[in-house]
């Protein structure tokens, strides 16, 4: 497969060109990357408006998916989850429907936020018994589906945690009943290029977000928006204007060099480096099985252990990997989380599984959070987010209506939802997280 934005960044810097252009270090600069970081100059293409270069390597990935269109993000997946949600309002009203979402509590932050700025409405459900994880039923799917007949069912597969949904039978259940199956697939780029792919564009899914750069050698912000061939015409025909709304105008040439390279990679490695990643994270965790760790079952590159059987706390746990040079993606009081990927080098891993093995085990912690059921937002998210606010100690904002989500990345899964007003138990678990303060809606004096 070529690469022709990395062909064609190459050959420029290997003119030394005089650059009256930007960027301001005019290739040149301490980095060792600058000869290499371009703007939109004559012949570069121009992204979402591409009749060239970028045209061209996006057709690539295209083909590599299997999709009707991919379409990079060199602003991770939060971009791509932007358009997504403008397409389907834009959809509804072509389609004179309520653009009403049905979409699963552990959704990330950025989705809540998108459905506030677009004022979309979204009827959330809740397993009650996982912040991170959603554990509903289809049964439980398919009466909220009857019930609110929405435009889209929005899912997070794989979630932080590693569990993966039934996407296939989330897709045919959709369908049937006239409903797209819109799917954040950030943390699971990689599963395209298992041996029997588990990527949510194979299983049925209309469309796709993925993190290129949390799974496959791709820099930090590359990913990939992902019109599915099932998908109305509509998406595929409008993606590029949605994405190029919310987008920057100055795309990294550099995240889009590596989204370029990735395709060439994973069309001749990518599925014989993703076996070997797959069968290192299957040995590290049958090991830590047999040294007495709770390793929770998921996708196959993400190894998640409940440290608190072990005695630990996974902040503990993190600590201890710190000590020996072993960095965690995540970690809070209940889990830790080891991402591998076909770069994941095997001494690297034993590093990592030579410092939790070398820990004794202790009594479990029996501690767990604080149980907070969903309540009914008094306000859209677009009221709560554009309201007058305040912010309060936590242990005030009890009874009053949140105004922003109060959580960082990761896991950026809000505790509470904008509008949303806060419970005891809410409180209670937004203090388990050690969240201090937050911002509610001002009160009328």
């Amino acid at each position: 497969m070529n690469t022709p934005i990395c062909d064609f960044v190459r050959a420029y810097a290997k003119k030394r060109p005089a650059r009256l252009h930007m960027p301001g270090h005019k290739g040149k600069g301490t980095l060792g990357v600058e000869a290499r970081d371009i703007t939109e100059i004559t012949g570069a293409d121009v992204l979402y408006h591409g009749t060239g270069i970028i045209a061209e390597s996006q057709k690539n990935a295209t083909r590599l998916f299997g999709s009707h269109k991919t379409l990079y993000s060199t602003e991770g997946s939060s971009l791509s989850i932007r358009a997504m949600l403008l397409l389907l309002k834009q959809y509804a009203a072509r389609e004179e429907r309520k653009p009403v979402i049905l979409a699963a509590r552990n959704a990330h932050k950025s989705f809540m936020n998108a459905a506030g700025l677009l004022d979309l409405p979204v009827h959330w459900l809740s397993s009650q018994k996982e912040l991170l994880s959603s554990t509903l039923s289809l049964d439980e799917w398919e009466r909220a589906i009857k019930e609110v007949a929405p435009l889209a069912l929005y899912i997070t597969s794989p979630d932080y945690l590693g569990n993966m949904a039934d996407v296939g039978t989330l897709a045919d259940l959709c369908h049937r009943y006239g409903c797209l199956l819109c799917v954040d697939n950030a943390h699971g780029a990689y599963l395209k290029f298992l041996f029997r792919s588990l990527h949510p564009l194979d299983l049925g899914a209309d469309l796709v977000v993925d993190s290129a750069h949390k799974t496959l050698p791709v820099l930090t912000g590359g990913g990939y928006f992902h019109i599915a061939n099932v998908a109305p015409d509509f998406f595929a025909e409008n993606a590029e204007r949605a994405l190029a709304f919310f987008a920057t105008t100055s795309p990294s040439y550099l995240i889009l060099q590596s989204l370029d390279m990735a395709n060439a990679y994973l069309e001749e490695k990518g599925r014989a480096d993703v076996a070997k990643a797959v069968a290192l994270a299957k040995e590290c965790k049958e090991r830590l099985t047999l040294g007495g760790y709770t390793v929770l079952q998921g996708e196959p590159c993400k190894i998640t252990l409940y440290a608190k059987d072990y005695g630990y706390t996974g902040e503990m746990l993190a600590k201890a990997l710190e000590k020996k040079g072993v960095y965690a993606e995540f970690a809070d009081r209940e889990y830790l989380v080891l991402m591998l990927s076909p770069s994941t080098q095997k001494r690297d891993m034993a590093r990592a599984m030579a410092a939790l093995l070398s820990l004794p085990k202790r009594a479990p912690i029996e501690e767990k959070p604080p149980c907070a059921s969903l309540k009914s937002p008094e306000l859209s998210l677009a009221a709560a987010m554009l309201a007058k606010t305040e912010r309060v100690p936590i242990t005030a904002a009890a009874g009053r209506i949140l105004a922003s989500a109060t959580v960082s990345c990761p896991p950026a899964v809000p505790i509470a939802l904008c509008g949303e007003r806060l419970s005891e138990e809410a409180v209670a678990l937004c203090l388990y997280y050690g969240i201090e303060e937050v911002s509610v809606v001002e009160e009328k004096k």
